[in-house]
């Protein structure tokens, strides 16, 4: 590829809603190519890109030769057996466990592998299993020709969500950037730590600059509705949350509600005893933004202030702007379905920040020593 006339292809599997794509074509990148299995994310996708990209397919089905060629290779693979959320079975789960799936055609693609792969999952990721399924995950990269480094990346840093993720980034061991390998705001000790514990792992460290801070607060992303809106909780159901708060859940709500302006907070609904209570954030973002399954999984919205206090559920839209991604089309979707695409997508500003200051100077170097081997 002549980086010069085209920009960078990239392949995208576990694509979902394609907020992978919107981060990367934001810094220059091109996605010739999507996969994932879920027809409603499959209709908000075709409402934002070209449809003609999308392969709908079980990733199983797929193999290396449906693939074109290009230079980058993503996959945010299910993150369901490895969070804890869920059953922390690791990649021995159904879901997790299609990682795999990528890998096998990566391999399959055979000279014409991309040059670079990323991997997107959750921390727990690090931990599944003891660390094993981690190692496992980079040896097998390894055996494919790329040496790794591992990414931390916390939505926090670019909009007021609570969302850390791991992105595993190889690229051809020919290529290798510096040794040192320190603690630092997008490598925590637990990974350092897990370097340290596995030294013969190709293990590498990219040089990335510090993270951005985030000045944004809920106050400035969420949906400021009337006081009548039907999406307000009734008072019966209000005063059933207001109920199931501790005492320290009381404070803190009070002083929200003595506030002179609103105010706003999340909150989840925990099992504490065996008695399902709620519980408010502290702090004024947002947490993880989930799939909407489970208990504990979906996020309520309390407005408090001026003596008045009023909980809803957060809308499709206020996720769109937690995610990165305010101007997404959720033509086509349900409430719901937008909820659960959104919470399993990836934080659109932190895909750009990883693509402009690792993805795109890596492609460079890479680049640049192939035209010196061919000039040789």
């Amino acid at each position: 590829m002549d980086c010069q006339s085209q920009r960078p292809r990239v392949a995208e599997f576990f694509a979902g809603i394609g907020l992978v794509r919107k981060g990367l074509e934001a810094e220059g990148f091109d996605v010739i190519f999507a996969n994932d299995i879920d027809a409603n994310k499959k209709t908000v996708y075709e409402a934002n890109y070209n449809s003609e990209e999308f392969v709908l397919s079980d990733i199983r089905k797929l193999s290396g030769q449906d693939v074109p060629n290009v230079e980058v290779a993503v996959a945010s693979f299910p993150c369901t057996d490895l969070s804890v959320a869920g059953a922390r079975v690791g990649l021995e789960g159904k879901y997790s466990r299609l990682v795999f799936e990528f890998l096998r055609i990566v391999e399959e693609m055979s000279i014409k592998k991309p040059r670079i792969v990323v991997l997107e999952n959750v921390l727990g990721f690090s931990t599944s299993n003891g660390g094993d399924d981690l190692r496992t995950t980079i040896l097998h990269l390894n055996s494919l020709g790329y040496v790794c480094d591992i990414i931390v990346l916390d939505a926090a840093r670019f909009v007021p969500q609570s969302r850390p993720r791991m992105f595993i980034v190889g690229w051809p061991e020919s290529y290798q950037e510096p040794e040192l390998f320190f603690s630092s705001d997008v490598r925590p000790p637990g990974i350092v730590r897990f370097r340290e514990q596995n030294p013969d792992l190709l293990l590498r460290t990219l040089k990335l600059p510090p993270l951005p801070y985030c000045s944004e607060t809920l106050s400035d992303i969420v949906d400021k509705l009337d006081e009548d809106d039907f999406n307000w909780w009734s008072r019966e159901r209000l005063e059933k949350f207001v109920e199931s708060l501790s005492p320290m859940q009381s404070v803190r709500l009070g002083k929200m509600k003595s506030s002179s302006v609103n105010r706003w907070a999340t909150a989840y609904r925990r099992t504490r005893h065996g008695k399902a209570v709620w519980e408010i954030r502290r702090d004024e973002i947002s947490g993880c933004l989930r799939t909407g399954k489970g208990g504990s999984s979906r996020q309520a919205l309390v407005e408090a202030g001026k003596g008045e206090v009023r909980v809803r559920w957060m809308t499709a839209r206020e996720y769109c702007r937690l995610q990165g991604a305010p101007d997404i089309d959720l033509a086509g979707v349900t409430e719901n379905q937008g909820r659960f695409a959104l919470g399993d997508a990836v934080c659109v500003p932190a895909v750009s920040w990883l693509a402009r200051n690792a993805l795109a100077p890596l492609l460079s170097h890479l680049n640049r020593s192939t035209a010196v081997t061919l000039s040789n």
